[in-house]
């Protein structure tokens, strides 16, 4: 009897489902794609970018088809994501591992890129107030960004993940610890993620300095400008074994790890444009299936070892 009764339920929500389908398509109402961000509010979701920007976008992506083409915003100055060649001229000059990511997204939508170069600061504004379509500037997600951007899944996630302090070899007996940077001036690049962590896990110091570049911050602790900096351990190991010469060494008492949600490179593109990410995901999927970013990343240290070579 229970069975019996179980299953007339189930006949009966089909012929309803069934019931309301036809009256929906006798209405001429189409079924809408249903995008959403998880928990942290960036996007998971993709979608089959083989056939280019679909007929039927609307947004950002209907945009950038009418426009012919897909305006990126980066800073050129952190290798080996982004950088430029002194030597190349126009958009050729801008070069990375990022850059050929972008290049990729932009074959895909089957369109133009065009790179716009800005400080770090500027970058996400741009997106923000629809000055240009994504941003890919090795950005990590965090909440106050997400306020205002919408961001992809990761497209790369670093063999070294987390924040340091990058001082002075000649300074190693004396800073070995947090508490050693009590009567210190600290520098971080503004507005990204190390200077939070940094900020967050210091809370005494002589002085807290905000520069606009990476080989800003570099430079103001080689400069003796400031004894300590907050950097991405990646990037500055790979910045201490180019320049032997530098003076420079991370702490090795000094880790400021990261939660799950703010490791990996990440896309960002307008708030809300949930479809956007949807096609950009669908480009890091092929990217990642391929190691194909592993091997830009590769290619683009020794690119640009070989430029600090020829340009001291």
């Amino acid at each position: 009897m229970r069975a019996g009764r179980k299953t007339g339920k189930i006949v009966l929500a089909l012929f309803l489902a069934a019931l309301l389908g036809f009256c929906a398509c006798a209405l001429g109402e189409e079924t809408e794609e249903v995008y959403i961000e998880n928990a942290w509010n960036y996007v998971d979701g993709a979608m089959d970018v083989s056939g280019g920007i679909p007929l039927n976008a609307g947004g950002t992506l209907e945009k950038i088809r009418a426009a012919g083409k897909v305006r990126v915003a980066i800073d050129p100055y952190f290798p080996p994501q982004e950088f430029i060649d002194p030597a190349l001229a126009g958009q050729a000059r801008f070069v990375g591992a990022d850059i050929e990511l972008a290049k990729r997204v932009a074959a895909r939508m089957g369109v133009e890129l065009e790179i716009v170069a800005m400080e770090f600061t500027q970058v996400l504004p741009a997106v923000a107030e629809g000055e240009c379509d994504l941003a890919i500037s090795a950005l990590s997600y965090t909440p106050g960004r997400a306020e205002k951007v919408t961001f992809s899944k990761g497209y790369y996630y670093s063999e070294a993940p987390g924040c340091g302090v990058m001082i002075r070899v000649d300074d190693r007996d004396e800073i070995q610890s947090v508490d050693d940077l009590k009567n210190k001036t600290l520098v971080a690049m503004s507005g990204t993620l190390q200077e939070a962590m940094m900020a967050e896990n210091v809370l005494y110091y002589k002085e807290f300095q905000r520069v606009s570049s990476t080989l800003d911050v570099y430079g103001a602790v080689q400069e003796g400008l400031a004894d300590a900096a907050a950097v991405d351990v990646e990037t500055a190991q790979a910045y201490i074994l180019a320049h032997p010469r530098c003076g420079l060494m991370l702490v090795d008492g000094i880790r400021f790890e990261l939660e799950d949600q703010f490791t990996g490179d990440r896309i960002a593109g307008p708030k809300g444009d949930l479809a956007l990410m949807y096609f950009v995901n669908g480009v890091i999927n092929e990217v990642a299936e391929a190691g194909q970013y592993q091997q830009w990343y590769k290619e683009a240290e020794a690119y640009a070892a070989r430029l600090e070579e020829e340009n001291p």
